[in-house]
């Protein structure tokens, strides 16, 4: 699971875009400059940045993508598909992509533009005593036993186990996984916490600690 920041204008309301990125299994923020970024105001620091140029547009694009770069963040540009023969090539990201878009190409053009500022990925594995999580093939055992978790789950699991003793809030945690203002409010991610516990938890085995009236956190090693 990557996390991507999308550089647009989303005043209109809901961006197609976003259901596109849910579907392809990336967590997403949405803003209309970078200032959010270069503040430190997201809990969890994007792992590329995609730029909507139907709705940011070429200027403002120029910009944004000379500031990635210089803050060494992966970028993808969204073109639409009627401006594919009038694609500026100096606009300079390291991937794009043509609308209509498929979150299949979506997802391979991330992994490609990552994989060009960042080089191979790291660590594929999170371990923390005898739960590890495959990040690439979206496993989970404990104790050698795999342990099925829906995709919610598995993306509240990763969070967490990537920043152990961070605290989230609800508000932090609805933001990150589901990516925008979920009709269901804060109460899914207790509920959504709660099964993720029974999963993986168990007699003398815990790994999300509540913090009472704030939110959660994932245990560290002792």
């Amino acid at each position: 699971m990557y996390s991507l920041f999308l550089l647009a204008d989303d005043s209109n309301g809901a961006l197609p875009l976003l259901e596109v990125i849910d579907r392809a299994g990336f967590s997403c923020c949405v803003g209309a400059d970078l200032s959010h970024l270069e503040e430190g105001g997201d809990p969890v620091a994007p792992e590329a940045v995609l730029v909507d140029l139907a709705s940011v547009g070429t200027a403002q694009t120029h910009q944004f993508v000379d500031r990635c770069k210089q803050l060494k963040l992966p970028v993808v540009l969204v073109i639409p598909g009627e401006q594919a023969s009038d694609h500026d090539p100096s606009l300079n990201a390291d991937e794009f992509i043509f609308g209509p878009v498929k979150e299949q190409e979506l997802a391979a053009r991330v992994k490609q533009a990552i994989y060009r500022v960042n080089g191979p990925a790291s660590s594929k594995v999170l371990r923390a005593g005898e739960l590890m999580i495959d990040l690439e093939r979206y496993d989970v055992t404990v104790s050698g036993r795999r342990v099925s978790l829906t995709y919610k789950e598995f993306q509240l699991l990763v969070l967490l186990a990537s920043n152990p003793g961070r605290v989230y809030t609800r508000d932090a945690l609805l933001s990150q996984v589901w990516g925008y203002d979920y009709l269901g409010g804060t109460r899914t991610v207790d509920v959504h916490v709660r099964r993720l516990r029974s999963k993986v938890e168990g007699p003398g085995r815990v790994y999300v600690e509540t913090i009472w009236n704030v939110g959660y956190r994932f245990k560290t090693s002792s």
